[in-house]
């Protein structure tokens, strides 16, 4: 392998450990509760709805935490959902949430890396990703995986941060990549992907409400573990509660000025996809 790929792959993974790092940690839980992305489960069974889940679905979540959406899903659409996520501690407590909600022969957990999904070709009726695509390093590489593992006529359903073309320099930093905002992309952006892997892409919805909801869940939550920390009843260690107070305010302004957004888009597998 050439020196320059050999490098980007280093940074590409280290990356990739340190959104799992976060995501999997006690601290994500405390900040984003059970489900890690803008608007929860109620976007989730907005997601559900749109892609027309049903009993007989096969699902792959991609990126799938601690197991909220894929064990939404399965209860509310009745499908089958295999969940996959680069981190091994989310895949073991979402294995052991299915299991204690009875859920253990509809949904399944794996660790997997999104850019090379150990599923076989037209497995799947639909592949969703949650506020996690614009955090793949290789984002090409991943829409070619889904497309792969979608049966003809299969949907992709995202749902994620958007964003203008250039954001302030203050948001283009590691922590903002791992919140999800450095390498957002704007809505024609995840269409070229999802276009470029050979998807039509079917509906675009904007949700920037639940991005609002969410900074506004996260602030307080912010606000509070710094008077816990203060009073000494929380140790917090690995977060920098002033980098991130910033960031939240940081990202609100980019909300106000139109130049963060959230939206749900999906798209179809023709019969025969054209690259």
């Amino acid at each position: 392998m050439p020196a320059e790929k050999k490098s980007m792959a280093v940074e590409q993974k280290k990356v990739k450990q340190c959104c799992a790092q976060l995501y999997e940690s006690d601290l994500a839980k405390l900040l984003l509760g059970d489900s890690f992305h803008p608007g929860g489960v109620r976007l989730t069974e907005r997601l559900g709805e749109i892609l027309g889940l049903g009993p007989q679905s096969r699902v792959l979540d991609v990126a799938s935490g601690r197991g909220a959406s894929a064990l939404f899903l399965a209860e509310k659409f009745s499908c089958q959902v295999l969940g996959v996520d680069y981190g091994n501690q989310n895949v073991d407590a979402a294995n052991q949430e299915a299991a204690a909600k009875g859920l253990g022969e509809r949904v399944h957990f794996e660790r997997a890396d999104a850019e090379r999904l150990p599923v076989p070709d037209a497995a799947f009726d639909a592949v969703i990703c949650e506020c996690a695509f614009c955090t793949f390093p290789n984002k090409t590489a991943a829409a070619d995986e889904f497309v792969r593992v979608l049966c003809p006529r299969g949907q992709v359903g995202l749902s994620d941060l958007t964003r203008v073309r250039v954001l302030p320099k203050k948001l283009d930093t590691l922590l903002a990549w791992i919140a999800c905002v450095a390498d957002a992309q704007p809505v024609e952006g995840y269409t070229a992907y999802l276009q470029g892997a050979g998807l039509k892409v079917a509906h675009v919805e904007p949700h920037d409400e639940a991005l609002i909801e969410l900074l506004q869940q996260l602030s307080t939550k912010l606000l509070g573990a710094e008077i816990m920390v203060g009073l000494k009843k929380l140790d917090l260690p690995d977060l920098d509660l002033t980098a991130a107070k910033q960031m939240a305010k940081d990202v609100a302004t980019a909300i106000e000025n139109h130049q963060l957004g959230y939206a749900i888009i999906t798209a179809v597998k023709p019969t025969t996809a054209a690259r």
